[in-house]
């Protein structure tokens, strides 16, 4: 009888150990372009930046490929990088520079998907490869509420887990649309018109409001937990028509790949774009 008894407690014991010991896996589900959403998981976009320039006769191909990926898919997040001899030309430009090609000059046009891979020459018969980066189930998602008045812009950027993340970073852009200046155009694309007069140039960055490489979270960034971050600037010098501004907001890791990503006019005020 005793022996029974210290045997039964030893196997109690035992399975109290092993349950104190378990380590909890998060259920994470699969973010691929196809997965039906998750309750409780964000619209997953993808983000395009588009180094180019007014000069450039072949960054029109990028263009090109972009407005591709836009009549197939919604949930697209762009940015035009100008450098150069460019009157868009974006003065801030040598750390993104630095990190996309540490060793090698900027010899445009360069595209990259949320933010660090490379997307596939030629651009616009490799559409696919920015779509499939794109989902129904991101684990962070992204709302943004702007107004402009009397000179300064008043944005918060609001962003919220659904999963657990460590050492994130925030990107956030002001960019500028309908800015109207000729394009070269080396390319069969737009009719093979070379340069193409009044090309409406979108989506043009004026102005990083973080670190252009990402400013540290430093708050809680667990599953359920949420943080604003509010910016109060006035109005950039080398923005042409403020009713044209709006903005990007994306975060990224430690390998500087954009997780989520998410584009918002002036004077909107966005909810999280959750499943149900």
């Amino acid at each position: 009888m005793k022996k029974s008894f210290y045997l039964s407690l030893f196997f109690l014991s035992a399975l109290l150990t092993s349950c104190g010991d378990t380590n909890v896996v998060e259920n994470i589900p699969d973010g691929s372009l196809d997965t039906p959403p998750i309750s409780g998981y964000f619209k997953k976009r993808v983000l395009i930046e588009d180094y180019t320039g007014t000069w450039c006769g072949n960054c029109t191909r990028v263009s090109y490929a972009i407005e591709q990926v836009k009549a197939q898919n919604d949930k697209v997040v762009t940015v035009a990088i100008h450098n150069g001899n460019d009157p868009f030309h974006f003065a801030g430009i040598a750390p993104l520079k630095n990190l996309i090609l540490p060793n090698s000059p900027l010899a445009l046009p360069v595209s990259r998907l949320n933010r660090m891979i490379v997307w596939t020459f030629p651009e616009p018969t490799n559409v696919q490869e920015a779509i499939n980066l794109t989902g129904n189930n991101s684990g962070l998602g992204i709302a943004m509420n702007s107004s402009i008045e009397n000179g300064n812009i008043n944005l918060d950027v609001n962003v919220k887990f659904a999963l657990n993340y460590t050492n994130l970073k925030l990107v956030v852009y002001l960019l500028e649309d309908e800015l109207v200046h000729f394009q070269r155009n080396y390319t069969t694309y737009y009719d093979n018109v070379n340069p193409i007069t009044n090309y409406v140039h979108n989506h043009v960055l004026r102005a990083s409001m973080t670190d252009i490489l990402g400013e540290t979270i430093s708050g809680n960034t667990s599953a359920g937990s949420s943080f604003t971050k509010n910016f109060l600037i006035p109005i950039p010098a080398n923005v042409a028509n403020p009713a044209n501004i709006n903005f990007v907001a994306f975060l990224v890791g430690d390998d500087n790949v954009a997780l989520n990503a998410r584009a918002a006019e002036a004077n909107e005020s966005q909810e999280f774009e959750e499943n149900p």
